[in-house]
């Protein structure tokens, strides 16, 4: 299913990517050292409900998880990428943390991840690797207006990656969001330009350029769930969902501006 909203639902949209924006933003400044992530777990929930909003993942059952995933944020670790799920683990300064986040509110869903470093340790290839999936994003949006294709989106991404060096995993991607958190189109991470579905005002994307620092194959966590590098490498991962208008690009899931 792809849909096209209309400027009531789009106006729904806004407000809900803004409030994922805003609590990923107030959970990375509460992740510290020894911040256990079912702490991180709870205050999602906390801010969710407060919000009078839903969440798109504790029932979330998809095919490729084992039974409902039952929390209310991922959260992935070091060589954690993606689905990663919450449990009994303070972090450690130096951690590579991804937190990632969909919500609906008024009917619509918005969809956000961020990685960041725990603590005071910066190293020099985390770091790099962090920056390289933001600026790959930054470049996907970038291509991303009507009468564009999703294959014009794809190579913008995996153009960045892969001058990086990085292998690049096309299990996994962007995709269409709207009343419900994952529909069509798919957006690989690299892909063939003026391919694809063509880019209308009115559709939701959230694009999500993610790597692994040495290997583009995934392994399956005993949870079930989280899915790791297949090597123990670090991982990184960045996401927005934006809406495609007359102009080009929209970015609702940044923090409000007083924050």
């Amino acid at each position: 299913m792809i849909e096209i909203l209309n400027s009531t639902r789009l106006e729904r949209a806004r407000d809900t990517g803004t409030l994922v924006g805003d609590i990923l933003h107030t959970l990375r400044q509460r992740c510290t050292v020894g911040t256990n992530l079912l702490d991180i777990d709870r205050w999602t929930k906390e801010m969710i409900t407060d919000a009078q909003a839903q969440s798109c993942y504790v029932d979330y059952a998809p095919s490729f998880g084992r039974g409902p995933f039952g929390h209310y944020i991922c959260t992935a670790v070091n060589d954690g990428v993606l689905h990663g799920r919450p449990h009994d683990y303070a972090l450690a300064d130096g951690d590579l943390l991804t937190l990632d986040l969909a919500v609906s509110r008024g009917g619509v869903a918005a969809d956000s991840a961020i990685s960041f470093l725990v603590g005071r340790a910066r190293p020099a290839e985390s770091v790099a690797m962090i920056e390289t999936t933001e600026r790959a994003l930054a470049a996907g949006i970038a291509a991303a207006r009507p009468g564009a294709r999703i294959g014009d989106l794809s190579h913008a991404i995996g153009t960045v990656l892969g001058e990086a060096g990085y292998p690049i995993n096309t299990d996994f991607g962007g995709h269409g969001i709207g009343s419900t958190m994952h529909q069509d189109p798919h957006v690989a991470n690299t892909g063939r330009p003026g391919r694809g579905y063509k880019l209308r005002p009115g559709l939701l994307l959230a694009l999500e350029p993610w790597v692994m620092a040495d290997t583009a194959e995934l392994v399956t966590d005993a949870d079930g769930w989280t899915l790791r590098s297949a090597t123990g490498c670090r991982t990184a991962h960045s996401e927005h969902t934006i809406a495609i208008t007359d102009d080009g690009a929209e970015i609702l899931t940044l923090p409000s501006s007083g924050l």
